[in-house]
């Protein structure tokens, strides 16, 4: 296996050990799976596991060795089995696919050509093309680690083993902080990407920055709690159309949803949840996670507030108030915190806890503005519609946002899941408004 040294240019010493990283994750989240889990039953918000590896290395291949040396496959038959875009959803399950150990040689053959080829550069720094391309791979195999992290939970598989992660370790909460909105004074300022030195990847739909007007508004200084969502569920919350849009009520009819998903009743009145293999007691002051969007749209009309618009949503994480908070500066954060790369102490990612923590804790991640936890614990629901941004020019991985554009909602800020080098304040997920599998939650604002 490639490994870095010193000869490798930083760059490409970068790109390799992101590469190392990312499959020894998502290898760490199928290691225990016995043959009938690596198919598991058809769902349309999963994948067979045995079919989502060899995608990762379909993808890495098709865009490194594939694309820019222009080489073969080293199966025949690749794009039949494993794009996405031709192989049907519930044709995965009915496919001639290679046994686990001849998917493991293939990805571990193609990771082995692209990383031996950031070597052969021979300390020399990758093109941008070259370097683009890597990144692109690493960070679609981060986004398959959190899809099968998803998918153990729905299925009911046990905690998943990972090395390095401090699932037991809770990080200690704030018990003055008080839940309360926080103004935001509104203005111009720059909604999107922009390429610099310290993100020097972004995605198509983040592109370009341009500038937005923002009126004043107030937001909830942390996601919605179990504790308040439960007051919505006790008030008969589901069973109320009023509360509800029309799509919405249509989907808790046709899903018979009276309470959040994993939601399981307990002993004396008391409310639990599904945690994989297990049931755990609900922790109030966790937030609300596995949420559509048509559930927090109804709780948002329950309690008399809406979910913030993803404008509203990026000015509050990234932008710093003027010193007396009256105005807002041009100064823009890469981060809630602030330009310095993620760690445990700013935000609940990289499945380090392997659930969420208290909404009180992790204050240093607090934003320019004092809101906690803009970055992973849940994925925040959005009110917008998922959209291009003015000027918006397709990248080459042309299937990534475009198919996708007004038919999904927006979700920001990442999840106790989601890998910390994928998110930043400017990074726009994007889910149908019935998921229920995703890690999302959500923050509301005030009417």
């Amino acid at each position: 296996m490639a490994t870095t040294d010193k000869n490798t240019n930083s760059v490409a010493s970068e790109l390799i050990t992101d590469a190392l990283d990312s499959r020894k994750r998502l290898l760490e989240l199928v290691v225990d799976f016995d043959a009938k889990q690596m198919f598991g039953p058809t769902m349309d918000i999963v994948n067979p596991p045995l079919w989502e590896i060899g995608h990762v290395g379909w993808f890495q291949e098709r865009w490194i060795s594939r694309n820019l040396d222009k080489e073969n496959s080293l199966i025949a038959n690749a794009d039949e089995l494993y794009n996405s875009f031709e192989v049907s959803h519930d044709s995965r399950w009915e496919l001639q696919l290679p046994s686990r150990e001849g998917s493991l040689e293939y990805m571990q053959s193609v990771m082995d050509k692209a990383l031996t080829r950031l070597e052969a550069l021979n300390g020399a720094a990758p093109t941008e093309d070259d370097a683009y391309f890597y990144r692109l791979t690493t960070l679609h195999e981060d986004m398959h680690g959190e899809a099968l992290t998803y998918t153990r939970q729905t299925l009911g598989y046990r905690r998943p083993t990972i090395t390095g992660i401090r699932p037991d370790e809770q990080p200690t909460p704030d018990l003055a902080f008080e839940l309360r909105d926080v103004a935001v004074p509104g203005g111009s300022f720059i909604l999107g990407g922009q390429i610099s030195d310290k993100v020097p990847f972004v995605f198509d739909n983040e592109k370009w920055g341009h500038v937005v007007e923002l009126a004043p508004f107030k937001i909830a200084n942390t996601p919605v709690t179990n504790e308040q969502y439960q007051k919505f569920v006790d008030d008969g919350g589901y069973g109320r159309k009023e509360f509800w849009s029309t799509e919405g009520w249509l989907w808790r009819e046709g899903q018979d949803a009276q309470h959040p998903w994993y939601w399981v009743n307990g002993p004396g009145g008391t409310w639990q949840y599904r945690y994989f293999d297990t049931v755990v007691p609900l922790e109030p002051h966790h937030p609300i996670i596995h949420i559509t969007w048509y559930e927090a749209t109804a709780y948002c009309a329950w309690a008399g507030r809406r979910l913030p618009t993803e404008a509203e949503w990026e000015m509050a994480a990234s932008i710093v108030p003027s010193s007396d908070g009256k105005s807002i500066t041009t100064e823009k954060r890469i981060y809630p915190w602030g330009d310095e790369a993620p760690s445990t102490d700013h935000a609940n990612m990289d499945s380090m806890r392997l659930g969420c923590v208290d909404v009180r804790a992790l204050g240093a991640g607090d934003s320019a503005f004092g809101l906690r936890q803009m970055m992973g614990n849940v994925w925040e629901w959005c009110s917008d519609a998922f959209g291009p941004y003015p000027g918006f020019i397709i990248d080459p991985y042309k299937d990534y946002s475009a198919p996708w554009f007004w038919t999904r909602k927006v979700l920001r800020g990442g999840a106790w899941a989601t890998r910390s080098r994928l998110i930043r304040n400017t990074w726009r997920n994007f889910f149908p408004p019935d998921r229920r599998d995703v890690l999302a939650g959500f923050r509301t604002c005030a009417l």
